[in-house]
């Protein structure tokens, strides 16, 4: 009994200190009900899978507040979007100062600000928003400052809509059926799942942003490209939409360990088909692709990584 019992402290021991080894990589994505956070646990089963003896946990997040996080030394690596991190870089708003420790690790899909509503809203323009009711992103998420930065170029604020709520996805679609809203504006990929759920239940439009608007969104940050929303985008969406669009990619503290973001980038290119079963953007994706040049400095690992694959980026 006493042999047992000695056995069984050893292997207890043991195993803990098997788990207290085992190295945590911290991950910040979006929104549950968005299209990082299911594409942030795919990444984390894969890199599980391969890299035994290491974990990844996944936080929610938003665009915004995933770059002031990795600045501020909360986790070392997240989702963030193009412009918000060129913006962060050079210190505009919504960022209070220059970051100068969040590196580009790799580009992977293309973000769509889509700005939707209800087609018994009679809304066509922005220019109709003017006492509607709007619902959007909580604030710190890309696609609430983009909402205000839209008004702003209209001549108009959140002050002149009837209300604004900044709601999760899920809370915004119901307001959305339930009559409760007008418009509905977010930034994710295209078609999100939030907005087909809402697609189901209600008749909804995409209204398009003008290339006036999106030459004022070009003029502050070079990172905005325009790209066309397909007919058949949603059900009920029967002709071709122009929207406003930038790139979501993977960020990391620059001082932070280049072989584990050598590591993620191994798994990611190495789990495309995979992960394109969640975000179908990364059935295309290459490692060319993965490199593209975002005016933002590539994390050391990155450079390692892209240039083991015969890509040469810079500093």
């Amino acid at each position: 009994m006493r042999k047992t019992l000695l056995t069984s402290i050893v292997l207890g021991a043991a195993l803990i200190g098997s788990s207290a080894m085992a190295e945590n990589i911290h991950m910040a994505t979006g929104s549950q009900g968005g299209s990082w956070y299911p594409l942030g646990g795919a990444i984390k089963s894969a890199f599980e899978k391969e890299h035994a003896g290491m974990t990844m946990s996944i936080q929610p997040g938003g665009g915004i507040a995933n770059i002031v996080g990795v600045e501020a030394g909360k986790f070392p690596v997240g989702f963030a979007n193009s412009t918000s991190t060129v913006d962060g870089g050079e210190g505009r708003p919504p960022f209070k100062k220059n970051n100068k420790n969040v590196c580009n690790v790799g580009v992977l899909y293309p973000q769509w600000f889509q700005i939707i509503v209800r087609k018994d809203s009679g809304i066509k323009s922005i220019a109709d928003f003017k006492g509607k009711r709007i619902t959007t992103q909580q604030k710190g998420h890309t696609g609430e400052q983009l909402t205000r930065a839209m008004l702003d170029l209209h001549g108009l604020s959140y002050k002149d809509m009837k209300s604004v709520s900044h709601v999760s996805y899920n809370d915004s679609v119901n307001d959305m059926k339930n009559g409760n809203a007008d418009v509905f504006t977010l930034g994710t990929a295209l078609p999100a799942g939030a907005v087909m759920d809402l697609a189901s239940a209600r008749e909804i439009s995409i209204v398009p942003v003008s290339d006036e608007i999106l030459a004022g969104f070009k003029k502050k940050n070079a990172a905005f490209t325009k790209r066309i929303a397909k007919a058949g985008s949603y059900p009920g969406v029967d002709a071709d939409v122009a929207a406003l669009t930038y790139d979501t990619h993977m960020i990391a503290a620059c001082d932070y360990s280049a072989k584990n973001i050598e590591m993620i980038l191994d798994t990611v290119a190495g789990n495309l088909q995979t992960l394109s079963a969640v975000n179908k953007n990364l059935a295309t994706l290459t490692i060319e692709g993965m490199a593209s040049d975002l005016g933002v400095p590539y994390h050391p690992g990155a450079i390692a990584f892209y240039a083991k694959h015969g890509v040469k980026v810079g500093k």
